[in-house]
């Protein structure tokens, strides 16, 4: 069995992980016990009663946070011409075609983002078994294949984050930094959660979000009372 480190058995330290809070207490305690060296990202996990094996119970989307996560987002985008002229000016940090394509076919990923316009989805789409399993891959549903690449580039360098759920049912995302406010914490924790139910697809049944934690890089998790975050559904 694994061992706490000393820094973070202080952390939990007095706290009964099994017990759900109300949402304004755990940002609190989460931000009190956050002691590393640097400004740690707080994230959000979610059980939810779905089984992503099925394809009617697969939840996957975006969300834009009102207060951005406080993280430098690094964007590569496949364009040509003209888009790869509007994808520099709103600010692109990687842009490329068929050169981007060989750069990471030989091993340099260097980005947080990829968006693509969708002419370059012949060239992108030789690039799945890499960038698919690190959840990299253009999807036109996520926003991230588009005609207007200045706007998604914006959108993602504001703040936007993706969320997929994993085989167990448990989707996660950071929502900011412990350095944020309590309020803007807990308005980018709503938002999050709130977008996780609207996604809500049509095969799950009976409960669907079980249950709803948050931590900070590294502290302890705080199990958070779903009522307090939003309406149980």
């Amino acid at each position: 069995m694994a061992k706490h480190g000393k820094r973070l058995r202080q952390a939990y330290e007095g706290l009964d992980p099994s017990a759900a809070i109300d949402l304004a207490e755990a940002v609190s305690m989460i931000k009190d016990r956050a002691k590393a060296k640097f400004d740690e990202t707080v994230e959000v996990a979610m059980n939810l009663g779905v089984d992503p094996r099925h394809a009617d119970q697969m939840v996957r989307g975006v969300v834009s946070l009102p207060h951005g996560t406080g993280k430098t987002v690094r964007v590569a985008v496949f364009a040509k011409g003209d888009k790869a002229d509007e994808a520099k000016a709103a600010g692109a940090d990687i842009v490329g075609a068929e050169d981007l394509m060989a750069e990471i076919q030989g091993g340099t990923i260097n980005f947080d983002r990829c968006i693509a316009s969708p002419d370059m989805m012949g060239v992108v789409g030789r690039l799945g078994k890499i960038l698919g399993p690190r959840g990299l891959m253009p999807n036109p549903k996520l926003g991230t294949v588009t005609p207007n690449v200045a706007d998604a580039i914006k959108a993602a360098k504001a703040g936007q984050v993706q969320f997929r759920v994993e085989k167990a049912g448990i989707i996660h995302g950071g929502v900011g930094r412990v350095s944020f406010s309590d309020d803007q914490l807990m308005d980018n924790i709503r938002a999050f959660v709130d977008a996780i139910i609207k996604a809500k697809p049509t095969g799950a049944k009976g409960t669907y979000v079980r249950k709803i934690a948050i931590s900070s890089t590294m502290g302890p998790g705080l199990r958070v009372s779903v009522s307090s975050v939003a309406t149980p559904v």
